[in-house]
């Protein structure tokens, strides 16, 4: 699999209808909730696909959010490519970015059955249950 950061509005509307398939679909999330201000080509956000093949199968974004973190958020992948490592190879794209970007720590809003997965990748929980769009989640960090 191979990652790429979105620079055209074709790859930004295929990440968009990645993240349509996941939350909205799969997950009954809001449309309204699932897009939101970030979804454009901005130097602010910037967001990457993940192929295999010739097919986008996944999506994230980071957002620098101070001089110091970035918060990765929409971080998906296709039901069918599920469990082969692409949220992993999506995470260290992320974490990548922002290392170039000078950031020193991520973090991000983990839904709780998405927990185990972040916490392997060395993110610790700092924060209580809370929801959002519906769904179960808790505030994760990873120093860089």
């Amino acid at each position: 699999m191979k990652w790429e950061i979105v620079t055209t509005e074709a790859q930004l509307q295929q990440a968009k209808a990645i993240r349509h398939r996941v939350f909205v679909m799969e997950q009954g999330v809001s449309e309204e909730l699932e897009h939101d201000e970030y979804d454009r080509l901005t130097e602010q956000c910037i967001h990457i696909l993940l192929y295999e093949g010739n097919e986008a199968v996944g999506t994230g974004r980071i957002r620098k959010v101070n001089e110091e973190v970035g918060k990765l958020e929409r971080i998906c992948v296709l039901h069918e490519v599920r469990g082969k490592g692409a949220g992993a190879v999506i995470m260290q794209a992320l974490e990548s970015i922002a290392s170039k970007q000078g950031l020193h720590e991520t973090k991000l809003g983990a839904q709780l059955q998405a927990k185990g997965f972040y916490e392997k990748l060395g993110y610790e929980t700092c924060s209580d249950l809370f929801m959002d769009a519906g769904i179960e989640h808790v505030l994760m960090r990873k120093k860089l």
